[in-house]
């Protein structure tokens, strides 16, 4: 049914204002807005719609993966700008928060909604 049609993503935030900051201007993504909704204009055409959700619960789960070439340098450019990493248990992570084990490297940090996202590095 839906097999040729475009489709795009989403996911809400509590305050449009501070997620347009964090992303288009901590993070470095091209946005816009437009009927008061954002777009993230993501590298491969992978627009990503965000939104104001007044009753918003952050996302338990990771909603962008962001693929790096080098992960150290990643996670220090994040720490640069303010972004800490996120530490969960079950998973063994390093002093500066990223995960080594079985898989990609990965570190998880938040947006100021408290969604989760990474950034990875394919081994």
């Amino acid at each position: 049914m839906f097999a040729d049609t475009s489709a795009f993503s989403g996911f809400a935030v509590d305050d449009l204002e501070q997620a347009r900051k964090f992303y288009g201007e901590t993070l470095g993504l091209r946005t816009s807005e437009d009927n008061g909704l954002m777009t993230l204009q993501l590298a491969g055409g992978r627009d990503t719609l965000v939104y104001r959700k007044p009753d918003h619960t952050p996302a338990a789960y990771t909603i962008l993966n962001f693929v790096v070439d080098d992960i150290d340098a990643a996670v220090d450019e994040l720490a640069a700008r303010g972004v800490g990493t996120e530490r969960y248990e079950g998973f063994e992570q390093d002093e500066r928060g990223i995960q080594r084990g079985g898989g990609p490297y990965i570190a998880w940090f938040t947006d100021p909604a408290g969604n989760v996202l990474s950034v990875l590095q394919e081994r």
